[in-house]
């Protein structure tokens, strides 16, 4: 009973976080950096004691190649002075050093080469990783853009559907303007149908007569006629009243 629900919580909790990780991929790809950083600094610790051993390894192999040669040395001197004893002990603890030397030789080809493959191992797969989370961050502005284009052109369908179907509406507005229109040019007409057209000319002919005679006492006052002022003729003479002279 209590395997069957720890088997059902389980359940429900691997769909609760899948749920979460479906609308935070950012957030999970985030992680997954972090993740990588995380892994890269352990690597790089395994690493930098990989090389120390490297380095110990070259160490000894100097300081066995130093034996050697002081080793060498002290064996040719003994033989020098017929000191075959000495000389056969130091021959046997060259050859141990001899030993040891191919042995760290060996050694550090092998150490040399796990360090080479550890790094391009380690590079690899932070370029693998790399690569895999900038494809993810394409693929979710290429995902985002998507769903932005398909809502608005969901918006713009269901805003089609409600304009279509507002058409009653639309034709009813036409027609109340159009009526309105209608009325306010036959206003127009009516009113210009009203106006005393006689009166207009009457006063036209008014102002006409006005300002030729401003301009004919212009021309008096200072001494000079227009043009037509001097193709006009000239007024008859009056006959003065009374008897005249016979």
């Amino acid at each position: 009973m209590w395997r069957r629900l720890s088997t059902l919580f389980k359940g429900f909790m691997s769909l609760f976080i899948s749920g979460i990780e479906r609308e935070n991929p950012r957030a999970l790809i985030e992680a997954e950096k972090e993740n990588l950083r995380s892994q890269i600094s352990r690597f790089n610790d395994n690493l930098a004691t990989h090389a120390g051993f490297v380095e110990r390894l070259m160490r000894q192999i100097k300081n066995l190649e130093q034996q050697e040669k002081e080793l060498t040395a002290r064996i040719a001197a003994n033989i020098k002075v017929a000191n075959r004893a000495v000389a056969g002990q130091l021959a046997m603890q060259l050859q141990t050093v001899k030993a040891q030397l191919e042995e760290n030789r060996l050694q550090l080809v092998a150490a040399e080469e796990t360090y080479k493959k550890l790094l391009k191992t380690r590079d690899v797969a932070v370029q693998e990783a790399q690569a895999k989370i900038e494809k993810l961050k394409r693929l979710i502005s290429e995902t985002e853009m998507l769903e932005a284009q398909a809502e608005l052109q969901e918006m713009a369908k269901g805003m089609i559907g409600e304009i279509g179907g507002g058409g009653d509406t639309l034709n009813r507005v036409e027609e109340y303007l159009n009526e309105r229109r209608d009325k306010a040019a036959g206003r127009a007409r009516v009113a210009a149908s009203s106006i005393d057209t006689k009166e207009v000319e009457l006063k036209e002919a008014e102002q006409s007569a006005l300002a030729e005679q401003a301009l004919q006492e212009f021309e008096s006052a200072y001494g000079f006629k227009t043009p037509a002022a001097e193709g006009q003729a000239a007024p008859p003479p009056q006959k003065e009243l009374g008897p005249q002279g016979g």
